[in-house]
């Protein structure tokens, strides 16, 4: 077995499974206002690798810059027809529509919720195995072009499946699964990572041309998320200590990806 086969495997199984643990711990311990402050640092995260390592790698293994660039840009466009076909749709609080669509108003104001005998969250865990096994794809693309790419790639989208999975736990729960199911149904789909790694590297053995495309789609994909997903988000707290935090935390993330670099250039 070869060592970047060996790293893919490691990255994807572990990644997976470290955000999932992750996750179920901060859903079942912390208040839900805290899940912003995670979404920050992942805003962070997601862009500092996709303008520190992710696209500067791309546009250094290419001849042609304009196909690259242009394969960002069709990936945005693919990602939002993506999420209106609801395929790839992501829920990062526990006041999103997901979750009025299923709750019922309770006369303090708050919400309880409304059993639905699994179907929600029957869909949730579909989207979330379809979105797996992409990061699979982009992990094992961005480590078959450089282990260090890889790592910065397997920890920026590690970054940002912790507070996604936070709002699937919270989704599954409100749908009637109980805490032990919505753990290991979530486990489960996390491995779609693992399977989607594995075959997009025996795929990319004899496709190295492919390599600058799909880090183009991967840099798409972290953007999309992070600009049209999470960020408006982040708009719902306007106040300026709120917005102070947020814009720290986002630092934060940039700059855990620079060190990040910095560190592995300095091993490599």
């Amino acid at each position: 077995m070869s060592p970047t086969l060996v790293w893919i495997i490691a990255a994807s199984i572990l990644g997976g499974a470290l955000s999932i643990v992750c996750a179920a711990a901060f859903a079942l311990t912390a208040r839900p206002n805290w899940v912003p402050l995670l979404i920050s640092y992942a805003v962070g995260a997601l862009l500092g690798a996709v303008f520190i390592e992710i696209l500067p790698h791309a546009f250094e293994s290419t001849r042609d810059i304009r196909h690259t660039a242009a394969t960002v840009l069709f990936g945005i466009l693919f990602f939002f027809v993506l999420e209106k076909l609801v395929l790839w749709r992501h829920c990062h609080t526990e006041n999103c529509e997901v979750h009025d669509a299923h709750a019922a108003p309770r006369s303090s104001g708050s919400v309880v919720p409304a059993h639905d005998h699994g179907r929600s969250g029957m869909m949730i865990l579909l989207g979330d195995t379809i979105h797996n096994t992409v990061d699979g794809v982009i992990i094992a693309a961005a480590f078959v072009a450089d282990i260090k790419l890889g790592i910065v790639t397997a920890l920026a989208i590690i970054a940002h499946e912790i507070p996604q999975e936070v709002g699937d736990f919270l989704i599954l729960l409100h749908s009637g699964f109980s805490k032990s199911q919505a753990f290991l149904f979530n486990l489960a789909s996390s491995f779609a990572m693992a399977v989607g790694a594995v075959v997009a590297y025996f795929a990319l053995q004899t496709m190295q041309q492919w390599i600058p495309s799909l880090l183009g789609i991967a840099a798409a994909s972290m953007l999309y998320v992070a600009v049209a997903d999470l960020i408006p988000g982040l708009h719902k707290r306007p106040e300026l200590h709120a917005t102070f935090f947020q814009v720290v935390l986002i630092m934060l993330g940039i700059g855990s990806i620079w060190l990040t670099e910095i560190l592995l250039g300095q091993l490599a």
